[in-house]
């Protein structure tokens, strides 16, 4: 649907520009967007580089995995239909670790496979768990303490302290993370009894 109404405003923009006789406008952002991104992946593929490899190393030498079994006890609540032990409660750890420190590339992999391990416990398979929408709140409120991204463009952009956002960012995402499932657990109990 995203992608049906982005092409409708491309579009409907170019079309106008065609109307209007303003064509040159659209060629120069087009040209200069192009040459934007370049710059902009160029700047930010080391950064997130770094972190995917400092992820690789934590999940070979079992750091990640030291880190998971210290989060299952918070887990066990959350999720509280997960049974202790099963894996997807490894791989919600593993997909929250990894949104903390601002990977989402890395934290993709790990919450797919742990909606995919949690399908395996959902009893109805065409709608969607409790669980599974608890993790699909906690993943999109994005609790993270090193947003690596968003440092990655203000040194690119010549910042002059680039890090100076960085407790702004954790007070919104612990908020953020909180108020979201506040309202889960609002919105899960009153399903229960409509």
């Amino acid at each position: 649907m995203i992608n049906k109404l982005w092409f409708l405003f491309i579009v409907s923009g170019i079309f106008y520009s065609f109307i209007t006789g303003n064509i040159e406008p659209i060629n120069k952002e087009i040209l200069s967007s192009s040459e934007t991104a370049f710059k902009m992946i160029c700047q930010i593929f080391p950064v997130v580089a770094l972190w995917l490899g400092i992820m690789n190393i934590a999940k070979k030498s079992v750091l990640l995995e030291s880190l998971s079994k210290k989060l299952t006890p918070i887990l066990s609540l959350l999720f509280p239909e997960i049974p202790k032990g099963h894996e997807s409660l490894g791989y919600i750890s593993s997909n929250v670790i990894a949104n903390i420190f601002g990977l989402g590339n890395a934290a993709t992999p790990f919450g797919l496979k742990a909606m995919k391990s949690m399908q395996e416990l959902n009893e109805k398979k065409e709608v969607a768990s409790r669980s599974m929408i608890t993790f699909l709140v906690l993943n999109t409120s994005g609790l993270t303490i090193i947003p690596t991204t968003i440092l990655s463009l203000r040194v690119m952009y010549h910042s002059k302290n680039p890090t100076e956002i960085i407790p702004a960012i954790i007070l919104a995402t612990i908020v953020s993370t909180i108020v979201g499932l506040i309202f889960d657990r609002i919105l899960y109990k009153r399903s229960k009894y409509v």
